[in-house]
Formats: structure tokens, sequence, C-alpha cells
């Protein structure tokens, strides 16, 4: 019997994240394309594989029980061709990392690593979403974090030195804001990364104590859009000095209309303690 290899595929991608959106990031594809893929395969096989619950999908009893096995066998595909390509003589370097650091940090710096290493050929994959490097074909990860991630070989690059920055339209709003130290931060609305980890850390860093204040505020998953949010007079950001070095010049995104009201003692820990 032929069944659909890309319903099959795609089931196992929602199965093992236990979500439509990161399963159709995974896959380059539309949520509403994951889910078509869902129902043709449940439609095929006249069994209801996922459910949908409040923070997710989960497996049935009848998903559950299929799903390891088509999971390992992907695996095996995917390292048969990976050793296909390996025996063709090509070497390529696969990278997953956020859009914002791969745009400021990584990739002005691939130039140098090609004319270090000629022969490899590199491949970035930008994403938010945590990656199986196996079963993703993923060699390097890049992630801002405390390094918590069982059973992988981490490295620290480096501890981002954050800065609290403020577009001139929300100092309008804020007239006559001054921020000596770190708690005054918390007077004043906060634009928070996906996880709300930066703020807290940050705080934590300057000596402030713990305050429900610091996980108040709007999140957002992508860089990109906590920037844009900051630039757009919504609160104030943590930015990375990489990030505010490369933000492009235009006359409506200029890394000078970000402005940093701070005691400038502020700006010179990382996240961590």
């Amino acid at each position: 019997m032929n069944y659909p290899l890309q319903a099959l595929r795609t089931f196992v991608e929602v199965g093992q994240r236990k979500s439509v959106k990161a399963a159709a990031q995974a896959l380059h594809v539309t949520p509403g394309a994951v889910s078509q893929q869902i129902r043709v395969l449940e439609d095929r096989l006249g069994v209801v594989l996922l459910e949908r619950e409040r923070l997710g999908m989960r497996l049935t009893e009848a998903g559950a029980s299929v799903h390891p096995r088509l999971r390992e066998a992907f695996l095996q595909i995917d390292q048969a061709m990976h050793a296909l390509e390996r025996s063709k003589g090509r070497r390529c370097l696969t990278v997953s990392t956020v859009a914002t650091f791969a745009a400021s940090w990584l990739v002005p710096r691939l130039g140098r690593f090609k004319q270090l290493h000629p022969d490899i050929e590199i491949r970035v994959e930008a994403t938010s979403e945590l990656v199986d490097l196996q079963r993703d074909r993923v060699d390097i990860a890049l992630r801002h974090g405390l390094g918590d991630y069982p059973g992988l070989e981490v490295t620290c690059l480096m501890a981002p030195v954050l800065t609290p920055v403020a577009s001139p339209e929300f100092l309008k709003t804020c007239r006559g804001a001054v921020i000596n130290e770190a708690g005054d931060c918390l007077d004043y609305p906060l634009l928070h990364d996906g996880d709300r980890a930066d703020w807290p850390l940050w705080l934590k860093a300057h000596g402030v104590a713990d305050d429900a204040r610091a996980q108040r505020g709007s999140a957002f998953e992508d860089d990109f859009l906590l920037i844009r949010a900051a630039e757009a007079g919504q609160g104030l950001a943590l930015v990375p000095r990489w990030c505010r070095k490369r933000m492009p010049r235009k006359k409506s995104r200029q890394a000078d209309s970000f402005r940093c009201w701070t005691n400038p003692g502020l700006q010179d820990l990382p996240t961590t303690p």
C-alpha cells in the first residue's frame, strides 16, 4: 500500500514539536499546509492521530503508537542522504541561528571563513525554534540562552552586553524620564524577547531584587520585531551591542534614533551575573 510520505513527514514533525506553527517553520511551509497534510493522512488511515489542546497539539493513543517508528524511519532516510552527500566529496557546514544574529554578526564574518576554508560550503538556517541537530541535519546551532541543553556539547561564544534603549517618540511620552540605576527601568513599559528572560537576568546582574514588573510588557519571538517595536516608541528594550552597531542607517531607522538615557555604567554588564 502506498502511503503519502509528505503527510507522514508532516505528522512526525507536528508530533515531535507539539505545534503546527513550529512544524510549519521546520518544513518551510505554511501552518495551513501542515493542517491540510494531517487531515489527508487521518482521512486516509481512518483514525485521529493528533488532538488540539490549550498549549498546542498532542498525540492520540493511535498517533503515539506509530510516531516513534515513523520518526526513526525518517531519521534513517536523512542519515542515508547525508552519507551520500559526504561520499560525493561535498563538505557542507549547516548553521542554525536566529535571524537578527545571523544578519548582524554571523553573515558579515562568513567571507573571512570562506577565505580560510574555501572547500567548505556554508548553509545558514534562520529560525528562533530549538532544533534537533541530528534530525534536522544541523552541525552547529547558535542560540541566546543559559546553555542548559542536555545531551549536547555547549560552548559559550560571548556574553552579550545588553543596553536599555528607547526611541525619541517614547522619550517624548515620558517627559522628565531619568534612569540613574537599573531598577528605574521598572517604572516604564518593557519590551521582551520570546521567553521574557533578558530583563530579569539583566536586572539581577545589576543588583535589582526580583520584581514582578520585570515580566510585564509585550513579548516578541523574533528579535527584529522587538527592535521594530522599540523604534515605534512602544517601550524600553534591551538591545545587544552587536545589533546596534549594524542597524540600518536609513532616515526612519537610524541607529542614532535609539537613545539611552541611563547612567553609562549600566551598559557595561552582560546578561548573566
